[in-house]
Formats: structure tokens, sequence, C-alpha cells
């Protein structure tokens, strides 16, 4: 996946340099005010942009294209076929209160029946994670100077977790139908049913009951933040490897 060492580098730049050029624009009217506690004019920021070659627009949209890049990358990794299911990282297991169940299972041989319903949960947040790119641009697109401000001088995940604060009651709502739907397209309640009828044919087992829906929305969330996290490290230490023109000359 790619990784834009270049933004937190030229997000001191931008601290240093943008002005509020568009009075309709409220990122940079509210950078504005921010400029004017590090003793900058607007004059003195705009010959600053101009003398590093680049403009107050091609600062602002290089940072928010990395951004974008970051988060498509992820939502590409993990919504393809095994995004979930194979990556020991973030591959979903049953349910804690159907482990019991799986254990019982394994007992009598029937230990493929949880198998393959902890498969089709693993498909079901793969066949989620889309929706989450749009979330992901209105994120990006809504973010003020003072929200840029606060993840430059944040730890290695605050752009994540500004991204789970923004995103996570939308995220959850739009992956829930999907998710509801795919458990029923790829069988899952069908496999949940047959674990469910072996295992109640045992003597002596307790009752168990599981939220399947709700288990994957919750850890197909946790996966796709888990490697936003990752990409925004990388976007902090490691060499960019800028893949179009723009980023290339904000970044370089």
């Amino acid at each position: 996946m790619g990784k834009h060492t270049g933004v937190w580098i030229m997000l001191g730049v931008f601290f240093l340099t943008i002005a509020p050029v568009y009075a309709t624009n409220s990122w940079f009217e509210k950078g504005s005010e921010t400029l004017k506690t590090f003793g900058l004019t607007k004059d003195t920021a705009a010959k600053n942009a101009s003398a590093a070659g680049l403009s107050v627009d091609e600062i602002a949209a290089g940072l928010k294209e990395a951004l974008q890049i970051g988060s498509d990358t992820v939502v590409k990794q993990l919504g393809a076929t095994n995004g979930f299911n194979t990556d020991p990282a973030i591959h979903i297991p049953l349910p804690k209160s159907l482990s019991m169940v799986k254990t019982a299972l394994d007992k009598i041989g029937y230990a493929a029946l949880a198998d393959d319903l902890e498969l089709k949960l693993n498909r079901a947040a793969e066949a989620a994670t889309p929706q989450a790119k749009k979330l992901f641009q209105d994120a990006i697109s809504s973010m003020t100077f003072e929200d840029v401000q606060a993840i430059y001088k944040g730890a290695d995940d605050a752009a994540t977790q500004y991204f789970k604060e923004k995103m996570s009651p939308g995220l959850a709502k739009a992956m829930e139908p999907v998710i509801d739907n795919t458990l029923s397209q790829v069988g899952a309640v069908q496999s949940y049913d047959a674990m469910m009828g072996e295992y109640k044919a045992l003597p002596f087992v307790p009752d168990v009951k599981s939220n399947l829906t709700g288990h994957v929305v919750d850890k197909g969330m946790a996966g796709i933040f888990h490697y936003m996290a990752q990409e925004e490290k990388a976007i902090r230490q490691n060499p960019a490897k800028r893949t179009t023109q723009l980023l290339q000359k904000v970044f370089n």
C-alpha cells in the first residue's frame, strides 16, 4: 500500500503558509485566525507559499489527496476476497458466545460447521467494507484547519482517531444492512442454524445466543481502522511513493 510520508512534513509548511484566500471556504477562514497566533499576516503567508513554489490551493489539495489515497488503499485491500478472512491481524472469529459451541462440535467431528460459519462472517465484512469509501471522503472534505493542526501535533494515529470520531456512527449504520443481507446470501444463517442444530442435540449443553450482524459490524470497523492507523503511521514515518503529479509536486 502507498506510503505518503511527505504529508506530515508538508503540514509544517502548511501551518506557516496557508492564508484564507476564499471567504466562502471554512477551512481557510478558520486558518486565518490560527495564522495570527504565528505572527503571520496574509501577505507574509502568501509570499512563503510562493517561495516554496506552491499555491495555497495546491498545498490543501495535496493534503486531502494523500489522505484520500491512503483511505482508498485500505478500503480496496479489505474489500477484496480474503481481505479479512486470510489476514491474521483482522480475521473475524466466531463470537465469544459461540466458542463453547465450536469446542463441543470439535469433540464429535463437526468442527467444519463452525469453520464454515466463520468463513462466511469474514465474507460479509469484505462485502460491506466498500461502504467506508464515501464516508472517508466526507470526513476528509469536512476537515477544518483546527482538525489538521490537531492531527499534525498529535500521536501517530491522530488522523485515525479523527476518522473514528467522524465516521463510526455512519459507518456502522451503512455496514449493517449490507452485512445482514450478505450473511443471508452467503448462507451464514443456514450454517448457523445447522451448527446450532447439532449443538443442541448434544446432552446437557447450555443454551447460547449470538448477534452475528452486530459482531461482524464491530469487527469489520475495527479492521478498517486498524489498517488506517498503519497507513497513517507509514505516512508520518516512511518515504512516500508519490503516485500522482500533484503529490510529486507538493511533497517532493
